[in-house]
């Protein structure tokens, strides 16, 4: 596509690539379907619907090639670790023996090189069974939760139209209950229409050791609810901020926010591994239902296809996805900004945004996130707080 490939530093001047970075995070989307009807859902109400047309099951031959894909690329790269996440739609769908057999056949074909497994999931078929199933093979869960039952019925609704936090809040009482250890963390992607400490003290109920706010995906062409043209407007950054002056300030140990933990890391001098924050180059590579190799499937918000490599685990190694001009273009950090974003003071920390968020169809991905006024915001609010907290401190402990 049109702006989104070319090799050039953030003012325009030529550069020579870097080598690409294995991946180490592979996505499997295990089940294609899912049992609930969320209306802000990327995979079924944006622009690819190629869903439509997958297996809604990834076959065993796919399995086996994708694991020993895995497998052959962390040993080739050495990796001291890979981490794999059970996805789809809704992973449980596959059943509780189809589910176990994929654990067992990515670890057989990965080792030795050690597998972090978790399930996505949204927890509305997440038993007795399944938890004492994860329980033995060592398997974490991440559950998607909007925060309280208003907030989350508002969007993640059955076939049916009924709201599905009674059936979450069971899940989550089974999991925290007896078999915390498993718990990975939540997931509540941000709607402006919901009171923002409301929303975050629902998810604090759970006690979660992780919290991911999400924003919800768009584009220029499709702006994402709420998201105004003037830039002096920042409603996300306002809704996330009363989030984190409300975690920032609490006294105790917080819960684990991972936007704002990156962000701070980042104002501090370090890296992210956060998708969407920073400039590190992005290392994850999914794997549909049907054995198809591709890129962030978040891209689904942004064009038919634009999550493809044409590649398949059948046939080809994730080596050959590395060297592809669209992957090359994940990894590439500050020399990918567009100009805008090059010549901005946080782009070491807010690295441009997801890459979902800056697509325009007349330029491709050479834009600025359609997030942009809201993470600068964000990003200068976290700035000014930490700076006033480090300045206090006396100069022997700085």
């Amino acid at each position: 596509m049109p702006g989104s490939d070319g090799h050039r530093s953030p003012g325009g001047t030529a550069t020579h690539p870097a080598p690409p970075v294995a991946f180490r995070q592979f996505v499997l989307k295990l089940h294609s379907r899912c049992d609930l009807a969320c209306d802000h859902c990327y995979v079924y109400t944006m622009a690819d619907q190629r869903w439509r047309d997958l297996p809604r099951t990834m076959p065993p031959e796919v399995l086996d090639a994708t694991a020993r894909r895995i497998g052959e690329h962390a040993r080739a790269h050495r990796l001291d670790r890979v981490s794999v996440i059970l996805h789809g739609g809704e992973p449980l769908l596959a059943g509780p023996e189809r589910v176990e057999a994929a654990v067992s056949v990515i670890r057989q074909g990965v080792a030795p090189v050690p597998v972090r497994l978790t399930v996505q999931t949204n927890a509305i078929r997440l038993d007795e069974r399944y938890l004492s199933l994860f329980d033995r093979l060592d398997v974490r869960l991440s559950v998607s939760l909007d925060g309280d039952r208003a907030a989350h019925d508002r969007h993640r609704r059955g076939p049916d139209g009924q709201g599905s936090h009674a059936r979450v809040e069971a899940a989550l009482r089974r999991l925290t209950t007896g078999y915390p250890h498993l718990f990975n963390g939540l997931l509540c992607t941000v709607d402006l229409r919901n009171d923002p400490v409301a929303t975050y003290l629902g998810l604090l109920e759970h006690r979660p050791p992780t919290i991911d706010f999400l924003l919800p995906h768009g584009t220029w062409d499709t702006p994402p609810p709420g998201r105004p043209a003037d830039p002096r407007r920042t409603p996300y950054a306002r809704w996330l901020i009363s989030v984190f002056d409300r975690w920032y300030h609490a006294p105790g140990p917080p819960v684990r926010i991972r936007l704002f933990d990156e962000i701070i890391q980042l104002l501090l001098g370090g890296a992210s591994h956060l998708a969407g924050v920073g400039l590190s180059p992005v290392v994850v590579a999914v794997v549909q239902t049907d054995g198809q190799i591709e890129m962030d499937d978040t891209l689904a918000a942004a064009y038919a296809g634009a999550a493809g490599t044409g590649l398949h685990v059948q046939r080809d190694p994730f080596d050959v996805a590395l060297d592809l001009p669209a992957v090359r273009a994940q990894q590439r950090g500050a020399a990918a900004l567009c100009a805008t974003c090059g010549a901005c003071e946080l782009r070491r920390v807010c690295g441009g945004g997801l890459r979902t968020h800056r697509w325009r169809a007349d330029n491709g991905f050479d834009n600025p996130s359609v997030y942009c006024p809201d993470l600068y915001a964000l990003i200068d609010h976290i700035r000014q707080t930490v700076r006033r907290d480090v300045a206090a401190l006396p100069r022997a402990t700085r």
